[in-house]
């Protein structure tokens, strides 16, 4: 089992950068992928990127390719999500998960963290 902290989120101007923080509990992190999703209000829960167990692949989202990446520090047991030319849109709340397949769809995720704000103004 693992337990995941979101950290790093904030109001920020469009255009800013922020980067994401996912801290997990145990020995184990680096048997999980992760995955980044956010929820916007009144919107569903959308995939945003992931990386496999390694690090050696990622996968991100259209809407926010070449804005967004992902990376993992396993010594550490953290996933980052640092975001660039961030967009009014990019608010939401985002949350990592992990799981055993660095998938796009949420529902392949057993762990999820809280999650941490993001508002970007325009």
């Amino acid at each position: 089992q693992v337990q995941l902290v979101e950290s790093g989120g904030g109001l920020v101007q469009g255009g800013g950068s922020l980067r994401l923080s996912c801290e997990a509990s145990g020995r184990t992190f680096r048997i999980y992928a992760v995955g980044w999703f956010r929820q916007a209000p009144g919107k569903e829960r959308e995939f945003v990127a992931a990386i496999s167990q390694s690090g050696g692949s990622t996968y991100i989202a259209d809407s926010v390719k070449g804005r967004f990446t992902i990376s993992r520090d396993n010594v550490k047991n953290t996933a980052f999500l640092q975001m660039s030319s961030l967009k009014p849109e990019d608010t939401a709340q985002y949350y990592c998960a992990a799981g055993f397949t660095a998938a796009t769809t949420d529902s392949l995720y057993r762990y999820w963290g809280q999650g941490t704000q993001v508002i970007v103004s325009s």
